[in-house]
């Protein structure tokens, strides 16, 4: 039975307030679960159904955290999910560590991209496209949102990260930077590219002028229809492909 405190915390942790001052997120359904099972996060604690412990007790047996047995309705009524018959992990969140790059290595950043669900579908494609390590401008949605955690599918535990302005990163790292802008070079035109950095904007106002200065190569998907424009998840799949196709 989860006593009143349990709940009342995990409930808390549906807002950004709550989780960076405890330090902590939460990730619900079989499939993300059993993905950060498998990772190098932190697990606290977990809240299961008999059946999710049948079924994984020998995962279960490597878990950091201590387990709870619940039922479907108490899991429902602490997560976001509707239906949730598995699992939910409270997990610790990982410390905000810049990286420096590998030769040879492509990195995705992102400026500005403000809505969860276009942040989790970014991360999910750049794992995609083996794109491990992402850097994120200081206004970027939280990655710790429940519907960032969900959008990527698992995806979150297999990329490294971290917030910073990304002018000091740019300057930092000394790398081509591609930047997707409407009046850029046609994609597909491109070659022999060198590694870098692919710098993709905001969903309504693009790459800033800030970060823009430091764009070593503007380029831009062509369009053959009468969109007015790309979803930033759906462009950022057609860069990546385009840049790892040139890049093989």
């Amino acid at each position: 039975m989860l006593s009143k405190n349990t709940v009342k915390f995990i409930k808390s942790l549906h807002q950004k307030k709550y989780r960076t001052e405890s330090g902590m997120f939460f990730v619900e359904g079989e499939k993300s679960v059993l993905e950060v099972l498998d990772s190098d996060f932190l697990i606290e604690k977990l809240f299961i159904t008999e059946s999710f412990e049948q079924k994984h007790f020998t995962l279960l047996k490597s878990s950091s955290g201590s387990v709870e047995i619940v039922t479907q309705n108490q899991l429902e009524q602490i997560g976001q999910f509707q239906s949730n018959d598995s699992a939910l992990a409270l997990v610790k969140m990982k410390v905000n560590q810049a990286f420096n790059p590998s030769p040879g290595e492509w990195i995705l950043a992102l400026d500005e991209i403000r809505d969860p669900g276009n942040l989790g579908t970014i991360i999910r494609i750049a794992d995609w496209y083996g794109i491990k390590r992402l850097v994120f401008s200081l206004h970027t949605a939280e990655f710790y949102n429940p519907k960032v955690i969900q959008a990527t599918m698992g995806s979150f535990t297999r990329v490294e990260f971290f917030y910073e302005d990304l002018a000091k990163v740019f300057n930092r790292w000394k790398l081509p930077v591609y930047g997707a802008f409407l009046d850029g070079k046609n994609i597909h035109s491109l070659q022999n590219v060198q590694p870098g950095v692919i710098l993709m904007g905001n969903e309504s106002n693009g790459i800033s002028q800030e970060s823009g200065t430091w764009v070593t190569e503007k380029v831009t998907i062509p369009g053959f229809g009468q969109a007015e424009s790309l979803n930033v998840a759906i462009a950022t799949a057609i860069i990546c492909d385009n840049f790892k196709r040139l890049s093989q």
